[in-house]
């Protein structure tokens, strides 16, 4: 998709597209030019990020990185919540990296800023450093770069596992919840938590240890906004986690012989679970035609997420795009707070694709002596799932399901009925 549209076509494009209108000629030949402009991004922001990743080689830290193009509906959103224009965005592509901690965060940026000043292909033209305070409406902590590439703005994000661990946990509580809690959408007893939550973390990633009244007040929080968030969460994909074979899967499709991938991601938050994984490569027309077609295909509204991501490791999106896959804990840093909303004991030990299993043989009473053959079982009724044997197996291993050996059929295992139900 090539930029033909001047800067005022592009805005009114999407202004009106950010109205409420229907769909008529004017929307649809104003959603194609806002594609073909979200299009001129990829381009430069894959150039920037191989450059990135070869000087992040050198650095000495450990490191994770992904690019991704924004999502329509948050560009949309972003439009009609800030009032701005199209062309006035900076976010538009993006580029994330996690260190380990936030003095890596420093050096990192400042080795960057080094590495920049010796070429030309593109400068620095703003710094937010949003770690000390944290945004004053929810909490966030990173710093971002605001890159000009050719008179293109692109946004590089550096968080820690800390910070980044906190901004994941807030995304996937949005979407669960159903509100943008990062844009104080939602009860304010919940975005308060968060602020609270990551006035904590920052103490103690900084080597201090929070007061006891501190501890207390944010587990008030914290159960007053589990109450909240539980009544809203129909589907339980609050307790839901993916399989890591999916991981696998990826990394078996991945073109090794590229040196950056962009992958077409899309998500299911009705059933918490993948619908489909798209190695799409390098070519960024081909790329961003193939976005469009899957947000169109896959409507927000619908709760679905469709997303692009770039990276020169597929398994590197387990860590720059957690919320996913359900958060973990990250090692101790939260022995001494009760556990957060998203992803830590309430984490279920069965995955998403495993909880689907049983509820087919529930729902098709598949107990005891009547069983289904595991031929059957996959093609007819889970023939989407991408980590059957793996998500299979993990039932038979905890007693949910009763299989003798590879060959034989399945069915529920009688006894464990009601830690059956438990799943559903």
């Amino acid at each position: 998709m090539e930029l033909n549209h001047s800067k005022a076509k592009v805005d009114r494009a999407g202004k009106y597209l950010s109205g409420k209108n229907d769909i008529t000629e004017e929307y649809i030949e104003s959603d194609f030019i806002v594609d073909v402009y979200r299009a001129s991004h990829l381009e430069p922001l894959s150039e920037t990020t191989l450059e990135l990743q070869r000087w992040l080689q050198g650095s000495g830290k450990r490191y994770y990185a992904a690019q991704r193009l924004k999502r329509k509906p948050q560009i949309i959103r972003k439009l009609r919540r800030l009032s701005v224009r199209l062309t006035q965005l900076q976010d538009i592509g993006g580029c994330r990296i996690v260190v380990d901690t936030n003095r890596d965060v420093s050096d990192l940026v400042e080795y960057i800023q080094n590495e920049i000043c010796k070429q030309s292909s593109f400068k620095i033209a703003k710094k937010t450093d949003y770690r000390d305070r944290g945004r004053d409406d929810t909490g966030y902590r990173a710093i971002h770069l605001i890159i000009d590439r050719n008179k293109i703005a692109l946004e590089l994000q550096i968080r820690s596992r800390i910070q980044h661990y906190w901004a994941e946990s807030i995304e996937r509580t949005s979407i669960i919840y159903g509100h943008y809690l990062k844009e104080k959408e939602g009860d304010p007893i919940i975005i308060n938590y968060f602020k609270r939550l990551s006035d904590i973390l920052f103490e103690i990633e900084c080597g201090r240890d929070p007061t006891s009244n501190a501890k207390i007040d944010l587990d008030k929080l914290r159960v007053q906004s589990e109450n909240v968030i539980i009544r809203s969460d129909k589907k339980r994909i609050l307790n839901s986690y993916v399989n890591e074979d999916i991981v696998k899967t990826l990394t078996s499709k991945e073109n090794k012989s590229e040196l950056l991938n962009n992958w077409i991601i899309v998500f299911d938050w009705n059933t918490g679970s993948f619908v489909a994984w798209d190695v799409v490569g390098r070519n960024s027309s081909d790329a961003a035609r193939e976005y469009a077609r899957y947000e169109a295909q896959f409507p927000a509204e619908d709760n679905y997420e469709v997303v692009m991501i770039g990276s020169s490791d597929v398994a590197s999106v387990r860590q720059t795009h957690s919320h996913y896959f359900g958060i973990e804990k990250y090692e101790n840093i939260l022995e001494s707070l009760s556990q957060t909303i998203v992803g830590l004991s309430t984490r279920m030990d069965i995955d998403v694709e495993a909880r689907q299993i049983l509820a087919v043989l529930f729902r098709k009473k598949y107990f005891g002596r009547k069983t289904i053959s595991v031929e059957t079982l996959r093609n007819h009724y889970l023939k989407e799932s991408m980590t059957f044997d793996s998500s299979l197996r993990t039932l038979v291993e905890r007693g949910l399901v009763n299989m003798e050996d590879a060959q034989s059929p399945v069915s529920l295992n009688r006894k464990r009925k009601s830690d059956i139900e438990s799943y559903l």
